[in-house]
Parts: C-alpha cells; sequence; structure tokens
C-alpha cells in the first residue's frame, strides 16, 4: 500500500510521515494569511487534526499538498471570521520614501487599520494576491473558489481599502 493510501485507511504512521513532510508548508502557508507566527502554529495543529478527522474522505489517487493547503486556507479563513485581528503588517513593506517618519507612520497605521478591517474573505485573498503576491490560480485552490471570484474578491478590496483610506485622509485633514 502506498502512503497515501495507507492515510486514507487511518494508519497513523502514514499520517506522521505526511505530517513530518508537509508541517513546514502548511505553516509558512498559514503564517502568509493571518501574519501572526503564534497564530499560525495553532492553526498549523488545527489544520493537521482537520486533515487526520476527515482522512476518509481524502482521495488517495488525489493531490495530498493541495488538499492540506485548502485545509489550512478554511482553518486560517475561519479565524480571521471570528476574531478581531491584532496583528500589523510588517514593517518592511516597500513604499516610496518619506521625508517625514511620522507621515509615514501614520500612513502606515491608516493602511494597517483599513487592511484589518476588511471582511475576512476579503482579507483572506488580498493578503495572498496584494501582500505576499500568490497567483490568482494558487489563491483559487487553496480557498476552493473560482479564479474568477478571486479577481473580483480582490477588485472589491482594493475599492474598500481606497474608500477607507480616502475617509481616513479626509478625518486627518479635518483634525
Amino acid at each position: 500500500m502506498e502512503l497515501l493510501d495507507r492515510f486514507a485507511a487511518g494508519d497513523l504512521e502514514a499520517f506522521e510521515v505526511l505530517f513530518r513532510q508537509h508541517q513546514k508548508e502548511v505553516y509558512a502557508w498559514t503564517v502568509r494569511i493571518v501574519r501572526d507566527t503564534g497564530i499560525a502554529e495553532d492553526l498549523t495543529v488545527e489544520t493537521f487534526w482537520r486533515i487526520y478527522k476527515h482522512r476518509a474522505q481524502f482521495k488517495p489517487d488525489g493531490n495530498f499538498r493541495a488538499w492540506a493547503r485548502r485545509i489550512a486556507t478554511n482553518a486560517a479563513l475561519d479565524h480571521l471570521r471570528h476574531t478581531r485581528p491584532e496583528t500589523t503588517l510588517p514593517e518592511n513593506l516597500p513604499c516610496a520614501p518619506s521625508p517625514d517618519g511620522a507621515v509615514s507612520r501614520e500612513a502606515r497605521d491608516s493602511i494597517n487599520r483599513a487592511f484589518h478591517e476588511l471582511p475576512a474573505k476579503y482579507r483572506l485573498v488580498a493578503s495572498l494576491a496584494l501582500v505576499e503576491e500568490e497567483s490568482y490560480r494558487e489563491i483559487a485552490q487553496a480557498a476552493g473558489i473560482s479564479e474568477s471570484l478571486v479577481k473580483v474578491r480582490v477588485f472589491r478590496a482594493v475599492r474598500i481599502l481606497r474608500k477607507k483610506l480616502n475617509f481616513l485622509r479626509a478625518e486627518v485633514a479635518t483634525k
């Protein structure tokens, strides 16, 4: 029996081998979505718990990596939907240099605030497409949606971000 057949049949040793083979990749994928290493560690454990729990649904001739990534995406999306994020985007995001560090910090804070106010389904695709520069195809596979829907959600996320940032800019100007 091959490894995936053994896993689907409930072989714990096969699951452990798959866990060791895919743990780092699942963790890296998850941290890219939730932007927090501690939460990503917890969600990686949650992902593998879900993988083991639903092993009977896995088709041994299927792609385990894609299946694991989709489960990780769903776990991360569940997290984003049910918690108010307190994390921020990384400080080293590329941007045009600003002569005033306070303005730059204020702008970054506004972007972070606007980004974290996005609905979870938009934040997921925006994070992966705009920050991580993942392909629409990869995002679609991981999220279990079509590439067209990924494009629509990215477009809507950008539109929402622009509105929020324009509003925040107007608020700051009136102070």
